[in-house]
């Protein structure tokens, strides 16, 4: 038997159109031959920005709740596995290897991409262990993406901006078509994007699902300091006609607007699935509470005061800024930072360059990296003198900690692949 390694080698060179090649005819005649159609409520997660996060409240309100939960997201920060996990935990090695065997015995001719192998490895390691409820994140878009040749019971749109335009359009209403294409007929479809695009909203109303918008029929407020109340009051709703809920909740785990939207995605999704999953407000409180999502504005124990944020793009970006301006006073405020060669770094560096005082910048260890002297002309471009060079971000994040007191301040963002990169040190 090949290692997981081994195997992941080979999907990663194995399809001749690469590793992204959009399009749900060969992923969905695979999953046909192998008779892959959960057995349970699945909810699908979309977006441009949250859909991890939502996928990390979904699951842990749902453990806490005592259902078996089968998550898959992506990417990975540190090992494949994180990618396909039970009740929270990733899948051990030989329980993925024996999906893919199972998968490739099925493809014949048919070659599939890395994602999709990964997707309906996901859903079948999902149905073998018999979860409860399945949480599918979109890897790209939605219409086109592998994990929408399964049906869902709810689906969430966290966010719709612009990101991967090369292959899901250059305008707002373009993505959130795409995006839109996770929708079923008859059921409930959560939008946290404010406002809702033209496309996403006419797609809705032409296939007769069920929107239900943040702020219109759910929403989050603060009511003091770390104690928030959820409403749930569908407004024009078929399928919740009449239905209520309000609670007060504890989120002190959560930093910015942003995080609370995520959450209350989370629990619209939760309250859809009421009548076939009921979870009470015991389990919602300690999910929102115990919930950990790894590199989302995640602060390290410990001074000087170090953060890790996976964001990306210009939304993402946005975000992060709001999140850094509510943190205490620093002293000296280090980025470390380093991005994709196919991301928006002008609308990146631009949002957040007020909240830097010095840059450490190095490439990434993978093919899509910038180079060290475009990060550099980049920076410069954008008004950022105090800029250092490394060979890479390990380097970087050390020589940032050998320059801070404990007043001070180092956030690490750019990228998956930047954050991984720092979470990988012994002593990050």
């Amino acid at each position: 038997m090949a290692s997981l390694d081994a195997w992941l080698h080979h999907l990663e060179t194995a399809h001749q159109a690469g590793l992204i090649d959009m399009g749900l005819q060969r992923v969905g005649a695979v999953r046909q031959r192998m008779g892959l159609k959960p057995r349970c409520p699945v909810i699908i997660v979309g977006g441009t920005n949250g859909k991890g996060s939502v996928c990390a409240f979904l699951t842990q309100i749902y453990v806490e709740a005592g259902y078996r939960v089968g998550t898959l997201t992506s990417p990975h920060l540190l090992h494949f596995n994180e990618r396909i996990a039970v009740n929270g935990h990733p899948a051990d090695d030989q329980t993925i290897i024996r999906s893919f065997e199972r998968i490739e015995a099925a493809c014949a001719e048919i070659s599939l991409t890395y994602f999709e192998f990964n997707t309906l490895a996901a859903v079948d390691v999902f149905d073998h262990a018999n979860v409860d409820v399945m949480v599918l994140e979109v890897g790209l878009g939605g219409r086109l993406d592998a994990v929408n040749v399964f049906d869902v019971d709810v689906a969430v749109i966290t966010s719709v901006d612009l990101d991967h335009q090369a292959y899901l359009g250059n305008t707002i209403e373009q993505i959130a078509y795409e995006k839109a294409g996770i929708m079923r007929s008859g059921k409930p479809v959560v939008c946290g994007q404010l406002p809702v695009p033209d496309s996403l909203r006419q797609h809705a109303a032409d296939i007769d699902a069920d929107l239900l918008v943040m702020e219109t029929d759910f929403d989050v407020q603060q009511l003091a300091q770390q104690q928030w109340s959820f409403r749930f009051h569908p407004q024009q709703s078929r399928l919740f006609s009449g239905s209520r809920a309000r609670h007060a909740l504890p989120i002190p785990a959560l930093r910015g607007r942003f995080q609370l939207s995520n959450a209350a995605c989370a629990l619209a999704a939760v309250q859809c699935l009421d009548n076939q999953l009921p979870v009470d407000i015991g389990a919602i409180k300690r999910g929102l509470t115990r919930v950990h999502n790894p590199g989302r504005f995640q602060v390290l124990p410990g001074r000087p005061l170090r953060v890790l944020d996976v964001g990306h793009n210009p939304h993402a970006a946005r975000a992060l800024r709001q999140s850094m301006i509510a943190l205490p006073y620093a002293e000296k405020r280090i980025a470390v930072f380093s991005i994709l060669a196919d991301k928006d770094i002008d609308g990146v560096v631009e949002i957040v360059k007020d909240q830097f005082d010095q840059w450490m910048v190095a490439p990434l260890p993978v093919p899509r990296s910038m180079t060290t002297n475009a990060l550099v002309e980049k920076l410069v471009a954008h008004g950022i003198d105090n800029v250092t060079a490394y060979d890479h971000i390990q380097a970087a994040y050390q020589a940032a900690l050998s320059q801070v007191g404990e007043n001070d301040r180092i956030v690490v963002f750019g990228s998956f692949h930047t954050v991984a990169e720092v979470m990988a040190l012994p002593h990050a």
